[in-house]
This record gives C-alpha cells, sequence and structure tokens, in this order.
C-alpha cells in the first residue's frame, strides 16, 4: 500500500534539478511561520547556518488515522500507525524519485541507532507510482529502509497534509519531529544534515 506524492528538490524523473529548500518551519502559540532567518540572509557564496526547530514548539496533533504501507519482500510490517506514543519519532516525507530523500535515509537510520531508542525513525511515502516505490525499497540493502508507509494520491493523502500543516505539494524532502505525547513538534523543509544530529539529540534527550 502507498501514501502520497509531492515535489522534489531533485523533481519528477526526467525533471530538471531545482534548488534545495533549507527553510526550518516552527511556529508559536499564534500559528505564525518563522523561518530561519539565518539561512535565509546569508549572502551568495557564504556559508549557511540554520537551527532546526527553533522556536516555540507546534504543538499540533498528527492524524490518527491508519495509514497504506508499501514493502520489499520478507520486509516486517509496520503496522498501520506510524506514531507509537512514549518516544520521540521523525517522520521522514519521501518519493522514490527524490534524489535528496533517497541519500539522507542510511544518514537517518544511523540518527535512530545512535540515539538508542530515544528516537524512532519513520518513512512515509508521497510516491504516485506504486510499482516505481516497490522498486525502490527492494534495492534497499538488509539494513535500509525495506518498508514504508504511504500516502497514494488522493484526498487522504490531501487531508493528512492539511491537518499536520504542510501544502499539498511539498517540495520534498520534509522532515517532521513528534513528540511522545504524539504532537508535532516541529517541521522541516529540506534535506538534513550531519551537522543537524546535535540539535535532534538535544531535542528528545531533553537538553537546553
Amino acid at each position: 500500500m502507498l501514501l502520497v506524492g509531492a515535489g522534489c528538490d531533485q523533481g519528477r524523473a526526467g525533471t530538471p534539478g531545482l534548488k534545495r529548500n533549507e527553510a526550518v518551519l516552527a511556529s508559536g502559540p499564534s500559528g505564525a511561520v518563522q523561518r530561519d532567518a539565518a539561512s535565509a540572509a546569508a549572502a551568495p557564496g557564504q556559508a549557511r547556518t540554520r537551527t532546526l526547530c527553533a522556536g516555540a514548539p507546534l504543538a499540533r496533533p498528527l492524524p490518527a488515522g491508519r495509514l497504506a504501507q508499501a514493502a520489499a519482500p520478507g520486509a516486517l510490517p509496520l503496522g498501520d500507525r506510524i506514531v507509537t506514543p512514549g518516544a520521540w519519532t521523525w517522520i521522514s516525507l519521501w518519493a522514490a524519485w527524490c534524489k535528496p530523500c533517497i541519500d539522507e535515509i542510511p544518514r537517518l537510520l544511523g540518527w535512530q541507532t545512535r540515539l538508542n531508542g530515544a528516537l524512532r525513525v519513520r518513512f512515509l511515502s508521497l510516491d504516485d507510482d506504486e510499482r516505481q516505490l516497490r522498486r525502490m525499497l527492494e534495492s534497499q540493502p538488509a539494513g535500509g529502509m525495506r518498508a514504508s508507509h504511504w500516502l497514494p494520491e488522493g484526498r487522504g493523502r490531501d487531508a493528512w497534509l492539511a491537518a499536520v500543516g504542510i501544502k499539498t505539494e511539498p517540495t520534498l524532502p520534509v522532515q517532521i519531529l513528534v513528540n511522545p505525547r504524539g504532537g508535532v513538534h516541529c517541521i522541516v523543509e529540506g534535506a538534513i544534515e550531519d551537522g543537524d544530529f546535535e540539535r535532534v539529540a538535544a531535542i528528545v534527550q531533553g537538553r537546553p
């Protein structure tokens, strides 16, 4: 089963690449969106810096409905719920045609291992082509992403994204950090980097 498709930095297969979107979203109680000013204001050629999940937590509920999934033969089933209460959950919205999405899979799985149960990483596909999605999962190594939740194209996908506060045709990848109570802590637009690990670790471990 699959869950929904969107638009990645690299675009769909055969589409010219788009500039990577590194904006980081956070909002306070008013719901106003804040972007990472340091990254956005960097001059051309200057190194960009950003702080993931800056600002007040969104405190927005994650949709509670059941999700479809797709898996390579022999992969363990994921269940129809993406979040298990009691631990932080990192949800990566991706698609098989999105190269930055694929490139960051080992990094995200490595974060899960390094944080030793404090963070669960889950993948949510927005693919429209189920065959392409399944081929991608089948190509993953034994320790890679062999199964993914899926939002197939349609009203269900649009409603799920809208409930989280993500546009229905997002530029992938998009990251969602969910707190142990099942609420959306923050949304990150764009691929993550090695340097983002310490910030994520501080959040899930309750460090300032």
